[in-house]
């Protein structure tokens, strides 16, 4: 039986033009061994549409526009309206450590901030896909 690939969407949340770290920790998926969907900056509603139609495992948002707090969970909330809360959803971005919590009690179910390394990233990843 062939291990089934983890297929993830990597989106920049909003209009945030900071495209870097999204696109390394892309590659860096990638090279894991992941399917890699790379969805270019998107609004809540787009990315819930592009998940359900590329069937992700996983949506990666990023962020570094400090919009976090209000699209992230909207992106939750959507998943659950469309009854896909299997789809797992994880952030990266600049983050205020008193906004991790608020984030995982939205439902985002990992936060890196800047520094996280990629391996941790990976590993989180397959943890999640691993675990449901």
């Amino acid at each position: 039986m062939k291990k089934q690939r983890i297929r993830i969407l990597m989106v920049r949340l909003g209009m945030d033009a900071h495209w870097r770290g999204s696109i390394v920790v892309a590659r860096a998926l990638r090279d894991a061994g992941m399917e890699v969907i790379y969805g270019g900056n998107q609004m809540p509603a787009n990315i819930v549409k592009m998940a359900l139609q590329e069937d992700v495992d996983i949506i990666g948002l990023s962020s570094l526009s400090g919009n976090h707090l209000m699209l992230a969970p909207e992106v939750v909330k959507l998943l659950k309206k469309e009854k896909a809360q299997d789809i797992k959803v994880i952030f990266g971005g600049t983050v205020p450590p008193d906004d991790v919590p608020i984030l995982k009690k939205a439902g985002i179910a990992a936060v890196f901030g800047p520094g996280s390394s990629l391996q941790k990233i990976i590993a989180s990843v397959e943890a999640l896909k691993r675990n449901y």
